[in-house]
């Protein structure tokens, strides 16, 4: 293990990718303390990827990109605006519901920040809103782009744990539903504070149910698809399968904003998503063997399970280090290697693999929004022109939704498993 950690750590220095410093850590341990296992790597990395519930990730990263392309966006603003524009700061509301709804389409948090952000905080910095606030509210909000379902990081979870996609898929919305309002409540509260505008919706009963009818097909995409397995239509892999399908039909005939032309692009772009997530998972395996060969995750168990102190504090302990991964760590490469350390130890104290996962994401997409990694930052950085110092300190008191949901997840376990539990038996 010292091998293994002291590799690991020298290549990072080095500027080595993560995915890349796991996969060549894992070759120093086999190449020094298991020669006679290298002729198996191969088959190990290839067994990483060969499983058919992966299919769902390019089919739920092509859906998601099928929708945006055809102009979704703003469809989905004009429908927030609707309900909530006329609230104090009803930009900066707009931003958290037009989130909310796009996550449950796109499955990516940094999707949704490129998205949203592009239109909004170029609006909202000339309706007279602050850039920082701007900034903050939309990296904040993106967050649950992938808690959300469906949700691309939720897929990668139940490949490591073995679990249900569609238990994941159920457990994770009120969590992310739970973020949405509570955030809701905090823009709110500070547009009432910096006395931050309304907006006046002027529109005759007809125009209202015309843009409703243009946004709620899109809208309804996350219900469609989730439902499909939910009552047994599809499994999850095969309702990834019906979302692209029926993103192509709403882009193509309803919204008519995606063009023929823009579909070799998109599945290009699917393909090279999916490719990366795919080489990260591969060569994550070979630091899961590991760690199984070495028996970490039973000791990790014994050590939790040993400590003489609350269960409470133990699972809270383990909501902090997820959230200084996601600090450090990208979201694919944490889930692979967090999971099989500490699954077995919070099954042991009692918590279903559904519940952590839901807690393990929840944690880890904070890390988004967090220097130094911080994609989302990043993004709305480049759009807004700020730094991502200024953004990150924006978006902390909005932050507070995820904290507060997280504990409660942790602490409250029908918060995620009550819909599981009672639509799939």
């Amino acid at each position: 293990m010292i091998i293994l950690i002291v590799s690991l750590l020298l290549f990072l220095v080095l500027g080595i990718p993560i995915a890349y410093s796991l996969g060549l850590s894992g070759f120093c341990y086999f190449l020094i303390v298991h020669p006679e296992l290298l002729p198996v790597l191969p088959q190990r990395l290839f067994a990483g990827m060969n499983s058919y519930a992966m299919i769902a990730l390019p089919l739920f990263v092509a859906m998601g990109l099928l929708m945006n392309a055809g102009g979704i966006t703003t469809r989905l603003i004009d429908f927030s605006l609707l309900f909530v524009g006329r609230l104090r700061g009803g930009l900066g509301a707009v931003n958290v519901l037009a989130s909310m709804i796009f996550g449950g389409i796109s499955g990516s948090s940094v999707s949704d920040t490129a998205s949203i952000g592009a239109v909004l905080i170029p609006e909202m910095k000339d309706r007279g809103y602050t850039a920082e606030f701007a900034s903050g509210v939309t990296v904040a909000s993106s967050t649950m782009g992938m808690i959300i379902p469906p949700s691309v990081p939720m897929v990668i979870y139940a490949l490591v744990a073995e679990e249900s996609v569609g238990k994941l898929f159920l457990g994770s919305a009120i969590p992310g539903i739970m973020i949405g309002l509570i955030m809701l409540v905090i823009t709110v509260g500070i547009s009432y504070w910096k006395r931050y505008p309304r907006e006046e919706i002027r529109l005759s009963g007809k125009e209202k149910f015309l843009r409703i009818r243009q946004s709620i097909l899109a809208a309804i995409m996350p219900v469609f698809v989730i439902g499909s397995v939910v009552l047994g239509i599809a499994t999850a892999t095969e309702s990834a399968g019906i979302g692209v399908l029926y993103a192509f039909i709403v882009g193509i005939f309803v919204i008519r904003g995606l063009k023929l032309k823009d579909i070799p692009p998109i599945l290009r772009s699917a393909i090279m998503t999916s490719a990366t997530v795919m080489i990260i998972i591969a060569l994550s395996q070979l630091y899961v063997w590991i760690l199984a060969i070495e028996h970490v995750p039973e000791m990790v168990a014994a050590f939790v399970t040993g400590l003489n102190m609350p269960v409470f504090v133990i699972l809270l302990c383990i909501d902090l280090i997820i959230l200084l991964t996601g600090t450090f760590v990208d979201v694919s490469p944490a889930i692979l290697l967090l999971t099989p350390v500490f699954l077995p130890a919070v099954q042991a104290l009692g918590m279903s693999a559904v519940q952590f996962g839901v807690i393990l994401i929840s944690g880890l997409a904070v890390g988004l929004v967090t220097p130094p990694v911080g994609m989302c930052l990043n993004v709305a950085s480049a759009i807004s022109r700020l730094g991502i110092g200024r953004i990150f300190k924006a978006a902390l008191p909005f932050l507070m939704a995820n904290a507060i949901t997280l504990v409660l997840i942790t602490l409250l376990p029908s918060l995620s498993m009550w819909l599981p539990g009672l639509l799939m038996r």
